[in-house]
């Protein structure tokens, strides 16, 4: 979240943020039942950046935003069915048979994308979608996730400590790894990774089920069946008991001790899709976030990523010159032209971070590289990440607290746009 800060401050949330965030200092890495053979230190963050890393929980920060726009603006219980375009406009179609027009459709409805969809079949029917956009999206790992309910710090020491507590544990004899980390609400957030053999697709799963007449993906009890292979997983983490007389003594958690303080319904099964589609936008429609380049989680850049995709087109709308078609078709190439490069980055940077949480050959070179670099390696990696910080042009500037440890790189979008702001302004004095 470092890299986005400075654009919290712009939006005047960051103190708001932050109040609900706790920042990150370390991340340990342990075999089941034994200690942590590499830690990375986060701390140094705040040197590079001017503020450190934080986690923050999602429902937590989802409200933080929404609070942010009236509620006239969003619309809940629709679902697009159907997108049409004229010469001048762009319309969808809802559920509920309504019409909504507007001279930009930005689709940032998720991995399996229901603009996409439509965008790409029109394209395809046209004969210009490309080959590598007609495949699916693969995926080698599937993933359990959940958080669960506010806890008590006395039974769980942990959840006192200032800092987030991230354990990565990877399982002894079984396919998996698990991420747990603390956060401000003391909550437990929790990922199970199972890591398959080989990448494949969900297209390609159903069918295999289909064919063997086994219903098991679409079961709605599949995330239940993941949690009873699981269970026993030993965690890193310690929990205070109260034993006869009154004495109190620690033991070692599992993830079922997770589990069974997580409601159920907020656990969920997802697959951890990767790619980067080349096809961004058609006519007067454009992609956003995991529409257009799904990310493995392990990095933590793809809300990141998607964000910093909202600011390079806001900026890009900010100083188009005109609604018509050419502009808006000319907005959208440099909007993808911008940010393709620093996506492709942050993807290698996912693929390998998602290393260290798997198990094998591949996964303890990864690991054993990240536990020997040296301080100033570390650094270097951490300040290439965080390099990449578009701000809002038209947006009064925030003050920055960098101290030079890492020049941001120049965004071109906000550049154009702050120019356009200045110069409004003077026409506004005058």
């Amino acid at each position: 979240m470092a890299p986005l800060l400075t654009l919290f401050a712009q939006l005047e949330i960051l103190d708001e943020f932050v109040a609900i965030s706790k920042d990150l200092s370390t991340f340990s890495t342990n075999h089941e039942s034994e200690g942590p053979f590499s830690t990375l230190d986060y701390s140094i963050m705040e040197a590079i950046t001017g503020y450190p890393g934080y986690i923050v929980s999602r429902p937590k920060f989802y409200d933080l935003l929404l609070k942010q726009i009236p509620t006239s603006k969003i619309l809940f219980g629709r679902r697009v069915i159907n997108i049409l375009e004229k010469e001048s406009k762009v319309m969808v179609q809802t559920t509920d048979n309504r019409m909504f027009e507007g001279d930009i459709l930005v689709g940032a409805d998720g991995a399996y994308s229901t603009v996409r969809q439509g965008m790409y079949e029109t394209l395809k029917q046209q004969g210009r979608l490309p080959k590598t956009d007609q495949e699916d999206l693969p995926f080698s790992c599937t993933c359990l996730v959940g958080q669960t309910r506010s806890l008590d710090p006395e039974m769980f020491p942990v959840l006192k400590e200032e800092s987030s507590q991230y354990f990565l544990t990877l399982a002894r004899d079984q396919p998996y790894s698990v991420a747990v980390f603390t956060t401000k609400q003391n909550t437990f957030a929790w990922m199970v990774l199972q890591h398959l053999e080989k990448a494949t697709s969900k297209a390609a799963m159903e069918q295999q089920f289909k064919t063997n007449e086994s219903t098991e993906w679409t079961n709605p009890h599949t995330a239940t069946a993941m949690c009873d292979e699981t269970r026993n997983i030993i965690l890193p983490i310690v929990r205070a008991v109260c034993e006869d007389g009154g004495n109190t003594s620690n033991k070692t958690l599992t993830i079922r001790d997770l589990f069974d303080r997580t409601d159920k319904e907020l656990i969920s099964k997802v697959t951890l899709e990767e790619k980067i589609f080349t096809t961004w936008s058609a006519g007067r429609t454009v992609l956003l976030g995991d529409a257009c380049h799904k990310l493995h989680p392990a990095a933590g850049q793809g809300a990141v990523n998607a964000m910093q995709d909202a600011v390079v087109l806001a900026n890009l709308i900010y100083t188009l010159p005109s609604n018509s078609t050419s502009s808006i078709t000319n907005m959208f190439k440099s909007y993808q032209d911008e940010r393709m490069a620093p996506v492709q980055a942050s993807y290698k940077t996912s693929q390998i971070s998602s290393k260290i949480m798997t198990k094998g050959f591949s996964g303890a070179v990864v690991r054993f590289i990240f536990g020997h670099l040296p301080d100033w390696l570390w650094r270097l990696q951490l300040g290439a990440a965080a390099r990449y910080a578009p701000s809002v042009g038209f947006l009064k500037k925030a003050e920055s607290k960098r101290k030079g440890a890492v020049v941001p790189d120049i965004s071109e979008s906000a550049e154009r746009a702050r120019k356009l702001f200045e110069e409004r302004r003077q026409v506004e004095v005058v």
